[in-house]
């Protein structure tokens, strides 16, 4: 049985980032960060890419790498939601 729930639920993204603030309530920021060949001289850059996460529970702290999925727009700039973790910071 499908319905058309299921079918967009399961093309939602999911992405791997590691936790680098949790200071807000129920809110932790998550940094990607890739390396990118620069077009002119070659070299690789870091580029970061960061997202606003919800976390429901409060559970993640700085240092976590978390798992994460886009959801529904939860505020102004917070349409992503904790999955699981990844690896835990010691």
């Amino acid at each position: 049985m499908t319905t058309e729930t299921t079918v967009v639920r399961n093309r939602r993204k999911l992405r791997v980032g590691k936790v680098v603030s949790d200071r807000m309530e129920k809110t932790i920021v998550v940094s990607i960060e890739r390396l990118v060949k620069h077009p002119v001289y070659g070299r690789y850059v870091r580029r970061r890419s960061k997202f606003k996460v919800h976390d429901a529970k409060n559970e993640c702290r700085v240092g976590d790498v978390i798992r994460f999925m886009e959801t529904r727009p939860l505020s102004k700039e917070k349409c992503w939601r904790f999955v699981e973790f990844v690896e835990r910071a010691k």
